[in-house]
């Protein structure tokens, strides 16, 4: 048992350093002041200088934010009565069937999904920009929050609806006081992962952006394209920077929030 302890740690710390040796070789690099990564020359802060003052790329990080945010408040939204009304369905083969189709929507590779927006918007007529990338992003987040918030509609009993109705609920007052917060918790989840998928979305808007509009990852790509520049090492490290504090902050409230339920329960 000790060995195969010894074996899983050591498995762990393999895979770890795998996914984060990347992040910290492009974060150590951030700071040479030799212009690339084929080695280090003296500790500088230029590149982070550079940063604050291209206003584009400050522009396309605010686009990208915008779009993420706005994307995930409106998945969200769509998602939990997409949800609502899957739970409602009563025949099984239906059911199925659309649940089938939102996970469809899950596993299908990028380049299709994009591909097949900027045909329908290309015959729609909606100009390439910031409208169809927000349209896009819409749709592929749905059934990412339509999956999270599902389970916690399964897993409710249909008693607490039935003894708020005998209680003269409304159909709204069931819905705002009973199942949303019941299902919260999936809400939560389901507009976090939009959001997430929204800002590292490459593929999709690859297809969907236009020439006057552009969010950071396909704007990185550009600029990789054109020559590695330690401006994107210095982006790169700013973005990891605010995730893991985003990360640890959520940790904390969680943490405290369960901690004070389990002394209430006491």
């Amino acid at each position: 048992m000790r060995k195969l302890g010894l074996l899983s740690k050591a498995y762990l710390v393999i895979v770890f350093f795998i996914l984060y040796a990347p992040i910290f070789y492009l974060i150590y690099y951030s700071f040479n002041s030799g212009g690339n990564m084929s080695g280090f020359e003296s500790f500088t802060l230029d590149y982070y200088r550079d940063l604050t003052e291209n206003t584009r790329l400050i522009i396309i990080v605010i686009n990208t934010l915008i779009i993420a945010l706005l994307s995930a408040v409106i998945s969200t939204i769509l998602g939990v009565f997409g949800a609502l009304a899957i739970v409602e369905v009563k025949r099984n083969r239906m059911k199925s069937t659309l649940l089938a189709l939102n996970n469809v929507l899950i596993v299908s590779p990028d380049v299709i999904i994009g591909a097949s927006f900027l045909i329908l918007f290309t015959i729609v007529g909606i100009q390439l920009g910031f409208t169809s990338v927000l349209l896009s992003h819409v749709a592929f987040c749905i059934p990412i929050v339509v999956i999270m918030v599902l389970p916690k509609l399964q897993e409710m009993s249909p008693s607490l609806v039935d003894a708020a109705r005998d209680l003269g609920a409304t159909k709204r007052d069931v819905l705002m006081k009973v199942i949303i917060p019941y299902i919260s918790p999936g809400i939560f989840a389901g507009f976090f992962m939009a959001l997430t998928y929204s800002l590292d979305d490459f593929a999709v808007t690859f297809f969907v952006t236009g020439n006057g509009f552009s969010t950071l990852a396909v704007e990185i790509y550009s600029m990789a394209r054109m020559g590695i520049s330690l401006e994107i090492n210095a982006l790169t490290t700013i973005i990891f920077i605010i995730t893991v504090i985003v990360v640890l902050a959520v940790y904390i409230f969680t943490r405290d929030k369960r901690k004070k339920g389990g002394t209430v329960r006491s």
